[in-house]
Parts: C-alpha cells; structure tokens; sequence
C-alpha cells in the first residue's frame, strides 16, 4: 500500500518510514509532489491540523495521505506550547530556540514539577475524503539541559526516567516503539489495515 505523508521534514518522514515499511507500507513525502502551496495550520488542536495537512495531500496527489500532528504538552506551563510546539519562540521550527525558550520559563522550576508529554495524533484521509484518527501519547519530564544528538524537536530535552536518557539519546529502536508517533501509528496501522481489506473486497 502507497501513502503520501503530509509533510517535508526528513527527520519525520525517516521516522514514520521506519515504523510504518515493515508492515508492508511504502510512504512517500510530499517532497515527491511538487506544487502544494504551504498548507496553514490553524487549527485549534493536534486533530484539527492533521486532518487540514492529510485533506490537502489527498487532494494534491490522489493518493491516501497520512499527516501527524504533534507537540509538546508542559504540565507547569498548563499544556504549552501544545499546537504552537513547532513555532513556541516565534519562528517555525527554530528547535534550538523553542528550546532555550522551554529552559528558560522553566528555570526555577525543579525536577519533579518538569513532568511533560508528547502528544500525537494522526489523520488518514481516503480517496473518498474520509477522515480517520488515532492517537498516542509518551510521558515523561523536561530535562535541566539537552542530551544527545539524535532526533529533532524537544528530542533533547524529553527526558524518560524509566530509560536513564533523553528522546535524542534513545536508541531509535526503542524510540520507535514507545513514542507518542509510534502509539499513534499504531492505531493509524489498523485503519490503513482496513481500509486495504475494504478496497480488495471492491476488487
């Protein structure tokens, strides 16, 4: 099964390559596609703006098109920066500055009040224009610095104490089991499962 992924981030579309190919999934980027103007996510949450981005790569290439969108939930910042993650110190997807924004606010606050989540939701829009969601989420804490070199976003700064180390220092292995994308596209996995038997039963 072919699936357009709604977004132009490498590190994402590397991600969600990963988790989604052994199960018999080629996903392409929207890179592949040339000609979508910038699509505008405005929507009020995750759900909102996954199912604007896999609308418009439905629309765009005719294929069934996956879109994720996600962030960064702080407990003490009473769920920020949520949907504005990718912009939290203005310009978009600046990740070293959305993290120094992050240490910044959080500076005086200790360890055991730094409890966060990642949040993720993912749309899958058919040929029809149905829409279709799942969702997953990864708790952890808000580490006092960044650690590690892989990854991208908050990676750095996500720390999981059951692990001893940060998103960006997690095997990408491991990552891609527990992490908020993958519990989210392991809902997406059953739709897209289902929607392949509803098209063989039509043939």
């Amino acid at each position: 099964m072919k699936v357009v992924l709604a977004t132009n981030n490498p590190g994402k579309v590397r991600e969600i390559r990963e988790i989604l190919a052994p199960r018999g999934i080629e996903v392409v980027s929207l890179s592949e596609y040339p000609g979508l103007a910038e699509i505008k996510e405005d929507g009020d949450t995750f759900k909102d703006n996954a199912a604007i981005k896999a609308l418009a790569a439905c629309e765009h290439t005719n294929l069934v098109a996956l879109a994720d969108d996600s962030g960064l939930e702080v407990d003490c910042l009473d769920g920020a920066p949520g949907v504005y993650s990718s912009r939290f110190a203005g310009e978009e997807k600046d990740d070293a500055a959305n993290n120094r924004r992050l240490l910044e606010l959080l500076a005086s606050v200790p360890e055991k009040e730094r409890t966060a989540r990642f949040r993720c939701v993912v749309a899958i829009v058919d040929r029809e224009g149905w829409i279709y969601t799942a969702e997953g989420t990864c708790e952890g804490i808000i580490a006092m610095e960044p650690r590690g070199e892989g990854g991208f976003g908050y990676d750095p700064l996500f720390y999981l104490p059951e692990y001893g180390k940060t998103f960006a220092e997690l095997e990408p292995e491991i990552k891609n089991k527990i992490s908020h994308r993958a519990r989210a596209l392991a809902g997406a996995l059953d739709i897209l499962s289902e929607l392949e038997r509803m098209k063989d039963e039509e043939e």
